[in-house]
């Protein structure tokens, strides 16, 4: 019986801080567009196009991190 594999574990490791630099930057990123949109005045339909881009990149990461546990599992 052997151990866990160094490689897998490594693999999931920069996955999961993938993950976590995508959540980071989306939250910064968003939450700069809307106060731009705020204070510039913007369309609201640009502002929109920002919250569907976050919600994208929230539902990518989502499914990544599915797909991590899920390996974690067997």
């Amino acid at each position: 019986m052997s151990g866990p594999d160094p490689e897998h574990a490594r693999k999931m490791a920069l996955q999961a801080r993938l993950v976590a630099f995508v959540l980071a930057g989306t939250m910064l990123l968003w939450m700069g567009a809307q106060y731009l949109g705020g204070k510039m005045g913007w369309d609201t339909r640009y502002v929109f196009l920002f919250d569907f881009a976050a919600i994208a990149a929230f539902l990518w990461a989502l499914v990544v991190t599915y797909q991590i546990w899920r390996s974690r599992q067997g």
